[in-house]
């Protein structure tokens, strides 16, 4: 039965669809990034387990779109799940960010020794 102080559908399609979709995004470009490159920053086993997590919440979005669809978006997702998948993307940014910075600088460092 619909709750009165739940949600209302619309709202919940215009707030959680979009927030799911980036979730989805920014997962999908980390898995990218730690299934194709070895971060030497990380263990082996630290790339493994970050990665791990990364497609466990990818799953769990999924699954939470599809519940969302399947009840015309009268399911929601609890605000610490979604917290959790904030915190591990903030993680995958830095991840890629080092990444990145680290890939700069051994490119520069390459230009500076054919110099």
């Amino acid at each position: 039965m619909y709750s009165s102080n739940a949600p209302e559908p619309e709202l919940m399609k215009a707030v959680l669809q979009p927030l799911l979709d980036d979730f989805k995004h920014w997962f999908g470009r980390s898995i990218s990034l730690l299934e194709s490159e070895t971060i030497d920053f990380l263990s082996e086993h630290e790339q493994q387990d970050l990665l791990n997590r990364v497609r466990q919440a990818q799953q769990l979005v999924t699954a939470s779109q599809s519940l969302s669809q399947a009840t015309g978006n009268q399911a929601g997702v609890d605000m610490s799940v979604v917290m959790s998948w904030h915190q591990l993307v903030h993680e995958c940014w830095n991840v890629g960010i080092r990444f990145r910075q680290q890939q700069a600088q051994a490119a520069q460092d390459n230009l500076n020794e054919d110099n």
